[in-house]
């Protein structure tokens, strides 16, 4: 189930319209499985991920001087927290299409920040949670750790170009084990408002994406890339 944190910063338009770029496999894995999987977030390829800027950390490490328990619980934590990455733009990304799929034979979901709040209603057993990232200069800028959630709110301003909302979820108090990830239920006719599939890809893997939807029972809006429109001269 969704719920609200009035610490965490999110844009207030719930027709706010996001994106995620992935590959078919996970596209047929979201379609046949109906649910959403949120990475660990130790897990990420950044080793940044969940950790603290320069002047937080020096202040945490005073903290924790009589009290050692209190940063390895910090460490630690990154094992319990997992993730979902979204891409907030009124438009298709290039730049995205290149990093997050492989091949020209990728997707991208175009959904709104309303629509993921509702689909998530489905999942009844954990909490989650949406926030925008921010980006700093991890050497110079300080993150508040008022609040469990804001290790994993700040990135470095090196993937700014990414403009990421997260679905956030804490894990601590679950009996559950976690490898990679979790996954979750989510109502996909809700979360899904139109597919759209990688502009360099052939006819014939367009062709594919639409009878795989078609075969699994789903009618969503499939379009073509925008950025495959024809040169006018």
């Amino acid at each position: 189930m969704y719920v609200k944190n009035s610490n965490i910063t999110l844009p207030e338009n719930p027709d706010t319209i996001v994106w995620k770029y992935l590959d078919l496999s996970k596209f047929l894995d979201l379609l046949i499985s109906k649910k959403l999987f949120l990475s660990r977030s130790d897990k990420f390829e950044d080793q940044y991920e969940g950790t603290f800027s320069e002047p937080t950390f020096e202040e945490i490490k005073k903290l924790s001087e009589n009290n050692p328990a209190f940063l390895d619980y910090y460490k630690s934590h990154r094992e319990k927290v997992v993730v979902s990455s979204w891409h907030i733009n009124e438009y298709e990304s290039f730049a995205m299409w290149q990093i997050f799929t492989q091949n020209s034979e990728g997707l991208a979901i175009q959904s709104t920040l309303g629509r993921i709040q509702s689909a998530l209603e489905y999942e009844k057993d954990i909490k989650q949670y949406i926030g925008e990232v921010n980006y700093i200069d991890y050497k110079k800028e300080y993150i508040p750790f008022d609040d469990m959630f804001f290790p994993f709110l700040f990135k470095r301003k090196s993937f700014q170009y990414e403009r990421e909302v997260r679905i956030i979820a804490d894990l601590s108090d679950q009996q559950i084990k976690i490898n990679d990830g979790i996954k979750i239920d989510v109502n996909l006719s809700e979360l899904i408002e139109k597919i759209y599939i990688h502009p360099k890809s052939q006819n014939w893997y367009k062709k594919l994406v639409i009878e795989l939807v078609s075969k699994l029972g789903f009618d969503f809006e499939i379009e073509k890339s925008d950025l495959e429109s024809d040169i006018l001269i």
